[in-house]
C-alpha cells in the first residue's frame, strides 16, 4: 500500500482500496458471523449520503464523518435486531436486506423535487447530492484533504478496520460467533444469546461499510442512489465468494483485483464487464469453491507436505 503510489495513480488506487474496507464488511459478517447480507450497499450508501448531508449542513467533515459511520451502523443493528429476534431464516434475511436495499435505491431516485430538502442540502433525485465539503483537517475547514493525503487517510482506516476486525475473531466473542456460525442451536443450547451476538455482528459490519461510503463520497465528490443499486450489491457478493469466503484479507484482495478488472473493461468496448465478472463467479464456485486466497493456501501446503515427504 506504501508503494502502491509509486507505480499507479493515487486517485484510482483510493477507489480501489475503498473497495476492500467495503468487502471487509461483508467477509465479517459472512465470513465470521455466517450471516448471508444483500444489503451492505444499503449502509455503504447511508454512509454516504449522510456524510453529504451533515457536511453541508455543518460547512466540514469534522462532524460529518463519524456521523455517516454512525447512521449506517445503527440502521444495521435495527434491522438486525428486527431480522435476528423475529428469527427470520437465512434464505428470507437474504431477501429481506435485498429489498431494503431497494428500497432505498427507489426513494433516492425519487427525490428529485425541490420538497426533498434536509436542512440545507436537497436529496437530488437521480443526479444526487454533488459540491458538498470535502474531507478536512478536524476543526480547520480551509484545509482539504485530497489525493495523497486522502490516499493515505483510507488505507489507515483499512488497516485500522481489519485489526478491529480481526481482534474481535479472536477475543471470546469471535469463538462465540465462530460456534454460531457452524450451529446456532448448540450455541443456544450452551447458553449463548445467538440473537444478540448476530445482531452486534450485523452492526459492526454495517458501520464498516458506512464508513467505506464516506471515503466514497469524500473520493467521488457526488453522491448518487447508484451507491444503493443491485449491480454495487452484486459486485461485493463476488468480491468476497472469488477472495474467500472465511477470511478477513482474500475478500478484500479479491475487490481491489476484480475492481481494477472492471475498471480496465470500462476503457474497452468489446466486452461488457457484467459478463465476465459472471463468468469469473461461475469458474470460482465450479473449479474453487472456497475462493482463491484459501485455494492458494491450500496449494501452498500440499506443495510444502510433498516437499517434505520428497526429503
Amino acid at each position: 500500500m506504501a508503494l502502491a503510489p509509486l507505480l499507479f495513480a493515487e486517485y484510482t488506487l483510493t477507489l480501489l482500496v475503498i473497495y476492500a474496507l467495503l468487502a471487509l464488511s461483508l467477509a465479517f459478517v459472512w465470513g465470521l458471523g455466517g450471516i448471508l447480507c444483500f444489503g451492505q450497499a444499503a449502509f455503504y450508501g447511508l454512509g454516504a449520503y449522510t456524510y453529504a448531508v451533515v457536511s453541508i449542513n455543518m460547512g466540514g467533515s469534522t462532524l460529518a464523518v463519524p456521523m455517516g459511520v454512525l447512521v449506517a451502523a445503527v440502521a444495521a443493528l435495527a434491522l438486525g435486531a428486527m431480522m435476528f429476534y423475529g428469527r427470520i431464516g437465512d434464505v428470507y434475511l437474504g431477501v429481506i436486506t435485498l429489498v431494503f436495499t431497494l428500497l432505498l435505491f427507489k426513494y433516492a431516485s425519487s427525490t428529485a423535487g425541490s420538497e426533498y430538502v434536509i436542512g440545507q442540502a436537497r436529496l437530488g433525485g437521480f443526479n444526487g447530492i454533488p459540491g458538498f465539503p470535502p474531507m478536512n483537517v478536524p476543526g480547520k475547514p480551509e484545509v482539504v484533504v485530497h489525493g495523497l493525503g486522502l490516499y493515505a487517510v483510507v488505507v489507515v482506516a483499512v488497516l485500522a478496520c481489519w485489526a478491529l476486525l480481526r481482534w474481535v475473531g479472536t477475543t471470546a466473542f469471535g469463538r462465540v460467533l465462530s460456534g454460531v456460525r457452524e450451529s446456532e442451536l448448540r450455541s443456544e443450547l450452551c447458553g449463548y444469546d445467538v440473537r444478540l451476538a448476530k445482531t452486534v455482528t450485523f452492526g459492526l459490519g454495517g458501520g464498516v461499510a458506512g464508513l467505506a461510503g464516506v471515503l466514497f463520497a469524500c473520493w467521488a465528490e457526488i453522491v448518487t442512489p447508484e451507491v444503493f443499486s443491485l449491480g454495487v450489491s452484486a459486485e461485493i457478493i463476488i468480491w468476497v465468494l472469488v477472495g474467500g469466503l472465511g477470511s478477513l484479507w482474500g475478500p478484500m484482495l479479491g475487490a481491489v483485483l476484480l475492481g481494477a478488472l472492471k475498471g480496465w473493461l470500462g476503457m474497452q468496448q468489446w466486452v461488457d464487464s457484467g459478463l465476465v465478472m459472471g463468468a469469473l463467479l461461475v469458474a470460482v464456485v465450479l473449479f474453487m469453491p472456497r475462493g482463491v486466497m484459501p485455494a492458494l493456501d491450500l496449494f501452498a501446503s500440499g506443495s510444502k507436505q510433498e516437499d517434505g515427504h520428497d526429503r
